[in-house]
């Protein structure tokens, strides 16, 4: 009979590997693990381990690997229903009863099973026809050599709107069927059902046991409604719940103890032709917390590796907050950031695989991100303020589920923050204050003010920050700023008697760089604080009370297209008026279009439909048509001496 993941999972929870492999092996513990001679072979130094936390035994003389069932099947010679009832015994727990439905949906899901092999086997024959010259060509541009081919089983889904239907058609399987993989698109509104993925280079994705469950494709042309599509959800596939690459990277991590984790399968290709096999990556959406789990299962500490620019740093935060709730001893995370604009495809390619692997040894901790990412996030250069992040640090401490690890989170966290606003060192009270404070959730008042007196931290203050994180956007502030947004705040910096009018509209404007973010926000506050007309001299000094003299620097060092002339300290105001209410229309309009498309980017992926489809390319030429017009600001310019012409 078929017995449920549920059960054979509760089996592996109640009865440890150890105990099972203990009445054979005379293990030894080794740290975390349990060390043992081989039953498989004969040998006088050991070499088979058991991992109880990992629920697995590995032996190197032979390569056998296994849990507690394998482990009985391989030693007694019991079948895999004789191991189970022998365990559950064991674990005290009855038999299930057969379950006609249940073996019913079994039977089903193998027949999914065979259908998504067929597919899969299809597009890499395609791969190999000529309509697969251009997916061809893709992969060669990428360096993937052909043994990377074959190991990933990369194949090519051809154009034309029925080639994966007509071919599973032929040997048998039904449109129903092919649907409930999730490989065709149907509906009441579609005539003549079609192929889900055309012209895409095709990534099977993996089970655990190496079967197919689904697939990502890559559009080789700019004209398809999405850059890259997976697989909807199946009865084989739960997105949540899978990583690309999880079945070979498991194998490599046991080996090595780690296993990094990358942003998406090219990423996860190129890691593993360099070497690092242990690599995989979430398919398409932010880590979960099953994904998280899995990780936790290859290895204790996984290496999340994001790229060095500020997405990259919020997708680590994002990471890091979703972890601390789960964090158990022993169990943490790594973060590995790359070059600014660079993930590990482009390391690789550009510096070769020593710098990677520099790169990835070059870790920070789970702490480290935590702390670096709430102390950027805001200034800290007044008394309520720094009451903020102790409030912000604090909550931050509290998420942490485990009890041990909470605490020692909170000594860890109150010892930097003495040390940032200059609390005396090794005072015992103090120190016991301090991570009472955190731990209990309690803020502590500061002994004195901030010794920078600044709101944006330095680089050469975070304590043991990498060079690429102290060379990131979120540290120096200068990278990924966009124009537009550079443009409405310089404007309003050298004409600050436009904040009269447009006050309101600032301080409810939405900016995406977190430094250009916090300069608007003090500017909001200069304004409202201030009775008297304020000067460009005036707002610039007051910026700089606050703390945020290297943001103008760097925003003066970047300076703007030509086309951004009002911006300038010697444009006429009405003229900076003009620009500016341009600038401010542009911004609404397009982060409207860019929420918009998202939106229909996951209604396309959900339902694929042709109003779907025709929904997303009307919004991406509506995009691209308003980010083209960013530089017709034109037609005024007379009052600061620029010719005007007439129409």
């Amino acid at each position: 009979m078929r017995f449920q993941p549920s059960f054979l999972e509760e089996i592996r929870n109640r009865v440890p590997v150890s105990a099972v492999v203990g009445r054979r092996v005379r293990l030894k513990k080794q740290g975390r693990e349990m060390a043992g001679l081989s039953p498989f072979t004969r040998e006088k130094t050991p070499s088979f381990f058991v991992n109880d936390d990992k629920r697995f035994y590995h032996c190197f003389s032979s390569g056998k690997h296994g849990d507690v069932f394998t482990f009985l099947m391989e030693t007694e010679g019991l079948s895999f229903p004789e191991a189970v009832e022998r365990l559950a015994g064991e674990a005290g727990l009855p038999m299930p009863k057969a379950d006609p439905q249940a073996e019913q949906r079994e039977r089903e899901r193998a027949g999914l099973h065979e259908i998504m092999e067929m597919a899969a086997a299809f597009f890499e024959a395609q791969l190999s026809e000529r309509a697969g010259a251009n997916a061809r060509s893709y992969l060669d541009g990428r360096g993937l050599t052909g043994d990377t081919r074959k190991t990933f089983r990369i194949g090519y889904a051809p154009g034309g709107r029925h080639a994966l239907k007509d071919h599973l058609a032929g040997r048998g399987v039904t449109v129903e069927q092919m649907a409930e993989a999730g490989l065709i698109i149907t509906g009441d509104d579609i005539s003549i059902p079609f192929d889900r993925f055309r012209d895409r280079v095709m990534f099977p994705i993996l089970d655990p046991r190496g079967r197919v469950i689904a697939f990502g494709g890559r559009a080789l042309s700019s004209d398809q409604p999405a850059k890259y599509l997976n697989s909807p959800e199946t009865p084989l596939f739960h997105k949540g719940d899978t990583l690309f690459n999880a079945m070979m990277a498991r194998r490599s991590a046991q080996q090595t103890g780690k296993v990094h984790v990358v942003e998406g399968y090219m990423d996860v290709i190129a890691m593993t032709e360099g070497g690092f096999g242990n690599t995989v990556a979430p398919l398409g959406t932010a880590l979960t917390e099953n994904q998280l789990a899995l990780l936790w299962r290859m290895a204790d500490e996984p290496v999340l590796c994001f790229d060095g620019d500020s997405a990259g740093l919020r997708a680590a935060w994002r990471a890091a907050e979703l972890a601390l709730p789960h964090l158990k001893p022993g169990k943490s995370l790594q973060f590995a950031l790359m070059p600014e604009g660079q993930d590990p495809d482009d390391v690789l390619r550009a510096q070769g695989r020593e710098a990677l692997a520099q790169l990835l040894g070059n870790t920070r901790s789970l702490a480290d991100i935590v702390w670096t990412m709430a102390v950027e996030s805001h200034p800290h250069d007044t008394p309520e303020r720094r009451a903020a992040l102790e409030a912000r640090l604090g909550a931050l401490v509290r998420s942490v589920g485990d009890e041990t690890v909470r605490r020692h989170y909170g000594e860890e966290i109150g010892r930097r923050t003495r040390e940032l606003f200059g609390g005396r060192e090794g005072g015992r009270n103090q120190g016991q204050r301090g991570q009472g404070a955190f731990s209990r959730g309690r803020a502590e008042p500061f002994s004195k003010q901030s010794r920078t007196g600044a709101g944006y931290m330095p680089a050469a203050g975070l304590a043991g920050a990498s060079d690429s994180l102290k060379r990131s956007a979120l540290v120096t502030g200068a990278r990924d700023m966009g124009r537009r947004e550079v443009a409405i705040i310089l404007t309003l910096l050298n004409h600050p008697v436009l904040l009269d009018d447009f006050a309101e509209e600032i301080s409810e404007l939405v900016m995406a760089h977190p430094e250009l973010d916090r300069v608007r926000t003090a500017i909001v506050d200069i304004a409202a604080e201030d009775d008297l007309d304020l000067s460009a001299a005036m707002m610039r000094e007051s910026l700089g009370r606050r703390g945020l003299e290297g943001a103008l620097a760097r925003l003066d060092s970047l300076w703007l297209a030509r086309a951004d002339w009002f911006a300038a300290p010697e444009a006429a105001d009405t003229d900076a008026e003009s620009g500016l209410r341009h600038m401010l229309a542009l911004h609404r309009k397009i982060n409207t279009l860019h929420r918009n498309l998202e939106l229909a980017q996951a209604d396309y992926e959900r339902d694929i439909t042709e109003a779907n489809e025709a929904r997303l390319f009307a919004i991406k030429a509506e995009l691209e048509k308003a980010e083209g017009t960013e530089a017709l600001v034109d037609g005024f310019g007379a009052q600061s001496g620029r010719p005007v012409r007439n129409f």
